[in-house]
């Protein structure tokens, strides 16, 4: 399923345009994208949780020369799947 796919799937389960779903959706990751990069962590209960890690800086090896490389530190996004999720794939 593409952001299309949802939209329309958000659109048909709420009675809503495809417009409209678009504008809920785009509100919606807006918000989550702003948390997490403010470096809050955004839970939504049943769905799961996103929150931002600290990746350490290390050393890596370019594979076609084999010669080691500086890989910077950076921050990720790290997603944990909560419990309505986790059993729906079971």
């Amino acid at each position: 399923m593409n952001k299309g796919d949802l939209i329309e799937k958000v659109a048909q389960d709420c009675a809503l345009t495809k417009a409209a779903a678009e504008k809920v959706l785009n509100s919606v990751f807006g918000s989550i994208t702003d948390a997490v990069a403010a470096g809050d962590k955004v839970t939504l209960v049943g769905f799961g949780t996103f929150a931002v890690s600290e990746r350490a800086a290390r050393e890596g090896r370019n594979p076609q020369s084999g010669k080691a490389i500086a890989i910077p530190a950076k921050k990720v996004v790290k997603f944990k799947a909560g419990a309505k999720l986790a059993e729906a794939m079971q």
